[in-house]
């Protein structure tokens, strides 16, 4: 048994038999089950993969400071680091004897008591889209295994987690679990349950070819922490402002921020064919794009504010069907036209794209395919291939189209996107969520061996998409980017504006600003167009989810529909019951006042801190998952900037509300909102 001292932990490993038993922090014991300290991921090209974990090794050895694990069925040898203090971390080798290929490690493992809905009283703080605690092991259900053609919403970094580590948190303590990872390679940082249990676990992905060893280039670490979810993200962030990507720069630095950036703009978005995705594209009534001008101009004047006017189902090749958009619908001449417009009246333009898929048919658009073109100039050879070789039918937007997926780090691969998207670059556009589909920022899985990459996904995947991003921001020079989801870590400074996706975390448990907190001074994201959104109809919960965006730092965002209305969220294809428009408008006014006049020190570049706390009542709103989701209705962040403190308050309701804030009373008026110094 091996015992290790940390501060205010101790962590005992039975390392002979391959596991931690006991994890006890500030004198509680935390742990619960046993799982193996590691798993192994083997794979032949043409064979179903194989696992070896720590309980099947039949040999264990300490060696100059290194346990080893041998005896297993395959030919390898795993050797375990146990740090001598906290900030040592621990890491992991394995010895590759066989011609096989190791595609992934496991470790640590780790099983710890259940969450809160499970009988516990923890919940686990986790990266995922925006950040969110979740507290239901049932809700998150069970760790899929990411594996080809990939799905969107693995939960991988970089990739729906932004960043690399999860928390694990009562009511008055953590525990931190991180890869340190400058490199930011791709991992699996999950959690699931088991027999009750929680079981917390990274999965390093090696990024090496057949025959080959692994060894881990950072450290893991494990601490303990006193106080809230803020405190354990304090740690990942002191370390990621010691070791930032190498484009990332403070928004206050950084010159490929445009003048917009600093309005917030009221973000709408509108498809110009068709009301929602899977319906029959024929032109609404807000095309031709002119025809939007009056209803822009209309908001506009309401909350005396500039707009981000963001298009969907624009492109003049069938929406949704990548990466080929261009010319948009209807021409170049009236989408410049329309462009020029829009500048005229101080807003900016943006359109969605649907980054990295290759269409090979349109479900929207019967007359789109490309089966020749693929043909002809072997573009098969671009597209992300199994582990036996052969370019497979993606599993992203099936409903839309019919396609492969393309390996942005092969030549091929980024020439053909470069390519596609060079006319967009060129445009008048301001903006283009160019990453839809790819979350996070993140390109698929490939195995292809003819692209130039190793066989296994790894840190070639994150160095590949850098070089094609930074060649966009080239090409597109004084556009911004964006993604679905919050840009992962590795790319924040190339993807400066992004589709947040926070109300998905309302199917996990409750939506944290967790992005805003490590990174919003070198960022902010807007509210996205909401899809998958939780909330349903029978409530009007418009005001509420932009009261928690802008709280967040980020810009708040409205749906139009072609109608004259607005829509709960993008993908809804309810329109018997809508949200109240002109209290959304009058709410979004008095959200843009207030930014301008008191808060947009804090909000454009200021550092999150953690907030005191405040008690508000809360309001119930459902959701299509059967259940109700408690909102508070004085939404709160705290933020620094230059050595001043303040708190803002946001209340999304039609009553004032009062409150105790450090010993006084602050009252905050129906539908704005109020700012403390302190």
């Amino acid at each position: 048994m091996t015992v290790l001292n940390f501060n205010n932990m101790t962590i005992k490993a039975d390392l002979e038999k391959g596991c931690i038993t006991s994890v006890n922090i500030f004198g509680k014991e935390i742990a619960s089950g046993q799982r193996p300290l590691f798993t192994v991921y083997l794979r032949y090209p043409y064979a179903e993969p194989r696992t070896v974990n720590a309980f099947d090794a039949k040999k264990h050895t300490y060696k100059n400071g290194l346990y080893e694990y041998s005896g297993f069925e395959y030919d390898i040898t795993v050797k375990i680091k146990v740090p001598e203090n906290e900030n040592d971390g621990w890491s992991i080798r394995v010895e590759n004897n066989t011609d096989m290929l190791i595609e992934w490690v496991t470790f640590p493992e780790i099983s710890l008591k259940p969450l809160v809905r499970n009988g516990g009283d923890a919940r686990v703080v986790c990266t995922y889209n925006e950040g969110a605690l979740c507290d239901d092991l049932d809700k998150k259900g069970k760790s899929v295994l990411a594996e080809y053609p990939s799905q969107g919403w693995y939960w991988m970094f970089p990739y729906m987690l932004f960043g690399q580590f999860m928390c694990y948190q009562t009511d008055s303590f953590g525990l931190y679990l991180a890869a340190h990872d400058k490199g930011r390679a791709p991992k699996g940082i999950d959690f699931c349950g088991e027999n009750g249990n929680t079981v917390m676990f990274i999965r390093q992905y090696t990024g090496i070819n057949y025959g080959e060893s692994y060894k881990s280039e950072y450290p893991i670490i494990i601490k303990a922490y006193r106080g809230t979810w803020h405190d354990g993200a304090e740690i990942y962030r002191r370390w990621f402002t010691e070791n930032l990507p190498t484009n990332v720069k403070k928004i206050s630095e950084n010159p490929a921020i445009p003048e917009w950036y600093k309005d917030a703009p009221l973000v709408i978005t509108y498809p110009v064919r068709g009301i929602h995705d899977m319906d029959k594209m024929d032109p609404n009534a807000l095309f031709p794009y002119e025809n939007a001008l009056p209803e822009i101009e209309d908001i506009a004047k309401k909350v005396d504010s500039r707009l981000l006017v963001l298009l969907m189902h624009w492109e003049g090749t069938a929406p949704w069907a990548p990466p080929y958009v261009w010319p948009p619908y209807g021409g170049e001449e009236m989408f410049n036209s329309f462009a020029d417009k829009l500048h005229e009246r101080n807003h900016v333009l943006g359109v969605y794209c649907s980054g990295f898929g290759f269409t090979l048919q349109s479900n929207l658009c019967d007359e789109y395919n490309n089966a020749d073109r693929i043909e002809k100039e072997g573009l098969k050879d671009a597209f992300c291939a199994s582990p036996g070789g052969v370019a497979e039918i993606s599993r992203i937007c099936t409903g839309q189209r019919s396609g492969y997926d393309i390996c942005a780090a092969s030549d091929k691969g980024k020439k053909l996107l470069d390519e596609a998207y060079l006319p967009l670059f060129e445009s008048r556009a301001d903006y283009c969520q160019i990453l839809d589909q790819n979350h996070g920022g993140s390109q698929y899985f490939c195995y292809s061996r003819e692209h130039g990459h190793p066989h296994a996904p790894g840190k070639w995947m994150t160095s590949g998409m850098r070089r094609l991003l930074d060649g966009w921001n080239k090409m597109g020079k004084g556009k911004l980017f964006g993604c679905e989801s919050a840009s992962s870590e590795p790319y924040i400074g190339n993807l400066l504006f992004s589709d947040n996706r926070y109300e998905l975390n309302w199917r996990l448990g409750e939506p944290i600003p967790l992005y805003s907190y490590i990174y919003h001074e070198y960022l902010r994201n807007f509210m996205g167009n909401q899809v998958s959104c939780p909330l349903t109809n029978e409530k009007d919960s418009m005001c509420a989810r932009m009261a928690y965006s802008f709280s967040a730092g980020d810009c708040m965002t409205i749906v139009l529909t072609p109608f004259g209305k607005i829509m709960t969220n993008w993908g809804n294809h309810d329109f018997s019951r809508l949200p109240d428009k002109d209290k959304a408008i009058a709410f979004a006014a008095n959200m843009q006042r207030f930014y301008r006049e008191k808060a947009a020190d804090f909000l454009y570049d200021g550092r999150m801190i953690k907030p005191a706390g405040i008690n508000v009542t809360s309001v119930s709103f459902p959701t299509d998952q059967g259940y109700d989701v408690e909102l508070p209705s004085v939404y709160t962040s705290a933020w620094e900037k230059n050595g001043e403190k303040a708190q803002i308050f946001v209340n999304h309701t039609d009553e004032d509300i009062a409150f105790e804030f450090l010993g006084k009373t602050v009252t905050v008026k129906a539908l704005d909102a109020e700012i403390v110094y302190f």
